[in-house]
């Protein structure tokens, strides 16, 4: 079993990874999706995972309700300096709620309608966490990717 602080090393590649595309991409990419169906931009990307963050580790595990818009994370535009604004803050709730996490304990606030909840646990539900940010860190990989060499 790993501690906390190895699980927050693994979330934070993903988080850096988020960073650094932002800075690469600039402001003038930052808020540019590329040709394809159901593609979102860097900073949508990035609204969403803090969005995930906050929601599944603080509202779902510990019951300290983070305000959420999911629809309106895709649509988020910023500044680069905004976005790694909006990721550091998240990450900072983020590394407070997993260590405050009771690993084998119930969520105290579980979505009541997900019926294939079930039994998971708050270490289940950080599990998903991590999962979201490896998931969309690979989809902004891509996104970066494809914006600059469309940008030549």
């Amino acid at each position: 079993m790993i501690t906390v602080d190895e699980y927050l090393d693994y979330c934070d590649v993903a988080l850096d990874g988020f960073a650094a595309i932002v800075r690469q991409l600039g402001d003038d990419l930052v808020n540019v999706r590329v040709d394809a169906p159901g593609s979102n931009t860097a900073a949508g990307l990035v609204a969403h995972v803090v969005g995930v963050m906050g929601y599944w580790a603080s509202t779902v595990n510990r019951g300290i309700v983070i305000p959420r818009d999911r629809d309106a994370e895709f649509t988020t535009t910023g500044t680069v300096d905004e976005l790694l604004d909006l990721l550091a803050a998240g990450r900072t709730r983020f590394h407070e709620d997993a260590r405050a996490a009771a690993p084998r304990e119930r969520p105290a606030n579980p979505p009541a309608a997900d019926p294939d909840f079930g039994d998971t646990t708050q270490g289940e539900v950080l599990l998903h966490v991590y999962e979201e940010l490896a998931q969309h860190h690979g989809q902004l990989e891509v996104t970066r990717d494809v914006l600059l060499a469309r940008r030549g």
